[in-house]
């Protein structure tokens, strides 16, 4: 019988094995993929999508194409749980599909604990690809008349979501929103002042009201209650608390890190179980904590795929090296960023340049996959 390789999600970290499907099929393996959606949209560039600057099939790339044209399954679901035992995945459809190695790319979460039950106006950061709906129900409002627009959320994503409503708005010419930021502590609070001080001028030179030491106890949907007390009517709000890396490997009784995140060795490979390997935000990696940013699951790539295909065919893996500093820019809408490497920091449209070429050329590397079947 066939070994058969699983890849849970369609992400940044599976780019490599998803552009070798055709090979490690003709090498007699069994590759399925399950996914939540026929599309994968990069994250790095959902800020954008939601400004109006990128179209949805700039930020996104087929994946059950990409699968099915090399001759793998897609399975369209959402995956509930493992079975390491007895090696196979639960999709919350209740299909069960059986694996000799598995590799997890499951992503992360925006937990909504302060949001009773579903707004249709209150719409978390994350899936990417919401953002878009979020946008048209933006432009309608924007239409209607003044609207009050809330980001939840001190973090970088709070920081671009506020400032491409602002890009959003100001592109319809009607009367500017009122957008605020409710941070927990500060905004931008782990990155180095001269990071902060420049996201934070351009946000305010716009007229952005951003509220610090403001943890906010309950969202409505009309409202933002802060745990002081304090309340302020909403007529749109976005959640971008911190992100939590998918649930699936607490429920399935694997070993986790801290964050709940897959725990992994310096092979991006269980630490208990050998045949489960994982990449991205949904892992935890035992050698040094890593960032949830995009860089780390591209830098993964090629690991990935070697100690997939090692492990399928018996072979000696190779280990993760996390790498040098990367390079960290925010897109904050109307051509303006904040880059940062190393030592250099610098705010404005060159940065915001810098950031737009990049993240093109990523996704044409990435959507070239498509191209070539």
């Amino acid at each position: 019988m066939k070994k058969h390789l699983v890849l849970v999600g369609g992400g940044h970290a599976h780019m490599m094995i998803l552009d070798n499907l055709k090979q490690i099929i003709e090498k007699g393996f069994k590759v399925t993929v399950i996914g939540p959606c026929d599309h994968h949209y990069y994250s790095g560039m959902g800020p954008g999508m939601l400004g109006g600057t990128y179209t949805r099939e700039d930020i996104r790339f087929a994946t059950k194409d990409v699968v099915t044209k090399q001759g793998g399954t897609f399975v369209l679901d959402r995956v509930a749980r493992l079975d390491p035992k007895a090696r196979e995945v639960y999709t919350e459809s209740g299909e069960k599909v059986k694996y000799d190695v598995v590799c997890c790319n499951a992503g992360s979460y925006i937990p909504m604990d302060t949001v009773p039950g579903q707004l249709d106006n209150t719409y978390p950061v994350k899936p990417i690809e919401k953002l878009w709906e979020a946008a048209e129900k933006l432009k309608a409002l924007f239409k209607s008349g003044e609207t009050r627009v809330s980001v939840v959320g001190g973090g970088p994503s709070s920081a671009e979501v506020a400032g491409n409503v602002w890009q959003l708005a100001k592109e319809m010419k009607g009367p500017m929103p009122e957008i605020r930021i409710f941070a927990r502590s500060r905004l931008m609070s782990g990155f180095p002042e001269s990071v902060r001080s420049r996201v934070f001028s351009i946000l305010k030179k716009r007229g952005i009201h951003i509220h610090e030491q403001a943890p906010v106890k309950e969202v409505t949907r009309d409202s933002i209650l802060l745990d002081s007390g304090r309340t302020f009517d909403s007529d749109f709000i976005f959640m971008a608390p911190g992100v939590r890396p998918s649930t699936i490997f607490e429920v399935s009784g694997l070993p986790v890190g801290p964050d709940k995140g897959l725990l992994v060795n310096t092979y991006l490979q269980s630490v208990e179980y050998p045949e489960i390997f994982g990449g991205g935000d949904c892992i935890y990696f035992q050698d040094q904590p890593l960032n949830k940013v995009g860089v780390y699951a591209v830098r993964e790539n090629p690991v990935l795929l070697h100690n997939v295909m090692a492990s399928l065919e018996g072979k000696a893996l190779v280990e993760f090296h996390p790498g040098p500093e990367y390079l960290l820019i925010f897109n904050l809408g109307g051509g303006a960023g904040v880059l940062k490497k190393k030592g250099l920091v610098f705010g404005g449209r060159l940065a915001f340049i810098i950031k737009d070429y990049i993240d093109r050329k990523f996704m044409k590397s990435f959507q070239a996959i498509e191209k070539t079947l």
